[in-house]
């Protein structure tokens, strides 16, 4: 079984995530895979210094994320472009591993943690989506805090993906995270149960 992982910026994923995996799921996290293509020498980062501009990468040749970052957060057109580069490669990455995993266990759930999965029109590969929940209000204070970011920068950065509310809407599976981590273990091993998962 496999299911698609999801959320906002700073509802919990990564708990949800770590949670799922201590109880025996695969994990496949497009985020690592999206900082292993941003590697020195890997050609998708060769090909987003060519269309950003040699100011997003530091002298060693490593990305410059906070540059890249400035441009494309305050930019719906740039951070397009951006996706158009990444995106494909880290959908191919994904697909060949979670392939791999099913075919080594097919009993074992194999979780695709992927930020921006309604965004990316990626949920029709997956059987079914879990959604991270936390109310809007609660994101934001959550992304203050956990980044350093003003209210703006915080509000801008949450704007940029699929308003929470809607993905809790097309939740199949709906984890609400805006209690503490006990109520949020709960819930998975609720789950866990429900799926017959061992």
């Amino acid at each position: 079984m496999n299911i698609g992982l999801t959320g906002g910026i700073a509802t919990g994923k990564s708990t949800v995530s770590r949670l799922l995996a201590e109880r025996g799921a695969a994990i496949i996290d497009a985020d690592v895979i999206a900082r292993e293509i941003m590697e020195p020498g890997h050609p998708v980062l060769a090909a987003v210094s060519e269309r950003f501009g040699p100011g997003v990468l530091n002298t060693d040749g490593t990305l410059n994320r906070k540059k890249l970052g400035e441009i494309v957060f305050s930019n719906p057109e740039e951070r397009k472009a951006l996706e158009a580069l990444t995106h494909p490669a880290i959908r191919a990455e994904m697909k060949q591993r979670m392939e791999e995993l099913e075919a080594a266990d097919p009993h074992r759930l194999v979780v695709a943690d992927i930020p921006l999965l309604y965004e990316s029109g990626l949920d029709p590969l997956y059987e079914r989506i879990m959604v991270v929940y936390v109310p809007r209000e609660v994101q934001l204070t959550r992304l203050m805090l956990r980044d350093g970011l003003s209210k703006e920068a915080a509000e801008q950065r949450i704007n940029a993906q699929m308003d929470i509310e809607i993905k809790k809407e097309r939740a199949d599976i709906l984890i609400d995270n805006s209690g503490g981590l006990e109520e949020t273990k709960r819930q998975i091993d609720d789950f866990w149960r429900d799926q017959g998962l061992r």
